[in-house]
């Protein structure tokens, strides 16, 4: 099976377990791809190796140096841009169309989230609904539900 069409973008992500994590589930769910930009620790980071369990070796990824680059490079590919962040105005996953895929699902440093620049050249921005006193979610939590919902869409288109 050719794997679903959306890359996920980790933007100044400070954990390697996250990392490790997103790797993991973007495995898992049969992702295109991995770009890595920003500070994000790289695959020879232990801590990434320790939470992905060789995932970091199944899924293809690359760096980039900052996150508008890699933005940039993917929409000149025919990503739509989507940004994982909590924003008036916030997608649901359902609300998805299938025609924005390709989809490049940029997450944002866990402390700041996704940059307001980033947000702001996005094509659309998604939200988790969120139910709870912190409302907020670990940011290799928030990529699984998303991740998950995006295939959902595309599977059913």
């Amino acid at each position: 099976m050719p794997p679903h069409p959306v890359v996920v973008v980790a933007n100044d992500i400070r954990s390697a377990h996250n990392v490790g994590s997103i790797f993991r589930t973007a495995d898992s769910a049969g992702l295109e791809g991995v770009v890595l930009t920003g500070f994000t620790p790289t695959p020879d980071h232990a801590g990434v190796g320790k939470s992905a369990l060789g995932a970091q070796d199944a899924v293809p990824w690359s760096q980039a140096g900052t996150v508008l680059e890699a933005v940039a490079s993917l929409r000149e590919r025919g990503f739509t841009i989507a940004a994982l962040e909590r924003t008036p105005g916030a997608l649901e996953i359902d609300a998805i169309e299938a025609d924005a895929f390709p989809l490049a699902l940029v997450l944002g440093n866990e402390v700041w989230g996704v940059p307001d620049d980033v947000l702001e050249d996005a094509d659309l921005v998604i939200g988790l609904p969120q139910y709870g006193v912190k409302a907020s979610l670990n940011v290799s939590v928030a990529f699984g539900v998303a991740a998950y919902g995006l295939v959902r869409v595309v599977r059913s288109a």
